[in-house]
């Protein structure tokens, strides 16, 4: 298992120093933040002095290597626009997302896995009516999904606020929304938007492994031991189908997590992505980078948590990983 452990960990670091290479070239090469950043009537030498202070005077490979060496030490560099470390803009920003992101994957589970239990176990129109649902679930794009909800729950209905957070409650220096009533209020669109897919995902995957498990011969001797359909689905077909969906699951809680920019755009949610967006309108280099670099890190992490618990559940992962 530390074999195991220690090859996850190097791979782990093998992707954030690529993708710290190529996010680094991807956005020295969108523009020159110096457009933005200095007066159009600024001469040549007020111009030449901003480049230097941002360090855009150095070659390519010079701003790398620098820029490395910085974030080995934790400092990814001060916010062209703000001033400030672009760190502390992300961590600032991470909570909301990461509270977004969990809940829209608690929607999805709470949704999708006694829906997809239970079209499993149905045939005809039942499974295709389901099947229909969630594949218009994979089709609707986010920005559409979601202005359609504000339209109705916010607009028409007036039940939901349309954007912003609301309410929070600080909890160890952390402000969350779930602890509010106005919180949940605000919540309750962009997760429902954002657990969309999720949701569609989890139906047809439980859908398909419930249906081909309960042909299998441990749910064929459960019945014939005569045991009621809703313990041989509990209790022997649930628990064989559940690694695929953990493994899936967190996979996609990490997209979720780097793909929240439409929403949190969308709904105004004061998250990492709308701070991407922000900081691209700007050229912000650094915020951009360092951004990316942490969605990065927590994807590496998840995928991690992932693999252990993976190893959790299946014994023969173990024994397979100790014999390697």
């Amino acid at each position: 298992m530390t074999t195991f452990l220690l090859r996850r960990l190097g791979h782990g670091l093998f992707v954030l120093l690529a993708m710290a290479l190529l996010v680094f070239i991807a956005v020295y090469a969108i523009g020159n933040p110096v457009d933005l950043l200095v007066d159009p009537q600024a001469d040549a030498a007020d111009r030449a002095r901003a480049i230097h202070a941002l360090g855009l005077d150095q070659s390519l490979p010079r701003q790398f290597v620098a820029y490395l060496g910085h974030a080995l030490r934790g400092d990814l560099g001060n916010s062209f626009v703000y001033g400030t470390p672009a760190l502390s803009l992300i961590m600032e920003r991470l909570p909301a997302t990461l509270e977004l992101a969990g809940t829209a994957l608690f929607v999805a589970i709470l949704a999708g896995l006694p829906l997809g239990l239970w079209a499993g176990t149905r045939q005809g129109p039942i499974r295709q009516i389901i099947d229909g649902l969630s594949l218009l679930g994979f089709s609707l794009p986010t920005f559409w999904s979601g202005l359609l909800l504000i339209l109705i729950f916010a607009v028409t209905l007036g039940w939901l606020p349309p954007g912003g957070r609301g309410e929070t409650h600080v909890l160890y220096g952390i402000s969350l929304s779930i602890f509010t009533p106005d919180g949940w209020r605000h919540l309750i669109l962009p997760a429902s938007t954002l657990a969309l897919f999720n949701t569609a995902l989890l139906v047809r995957l439980v859908t398909r492994g419930t249906a081909d498990g309960l042909t299998q011969e441990y749910a064929r001797y459960a019945k014939a031991r005569g045991l009621p359909p809703g313990q041989v689905l509990t209790g022997h077909v649930l628990p064989n189908i559940l690694i695929p969906v953990i493994t899936v699951l967190g996979l996609e809680f990490g997209s979720t997590i780097a793909f929240a920019v439409v929403t949190e755009t969308l709904f105004g949610w004061p998250g990492m992505g709308k701070l991407l967006i922000d900081a691209i309108g700007t050229l912000d280099r650094p915020v951009i980078v360092a951004y990316l670099l942490v969605t990065t890190t927590l994807f590496v992490t998840i995928n991690l948590g992932v693999d252990l618990l993976y190893m959790i559940l299946d014994p023969r992962v173990r024994l397979g990983n100790s014999h390697g």
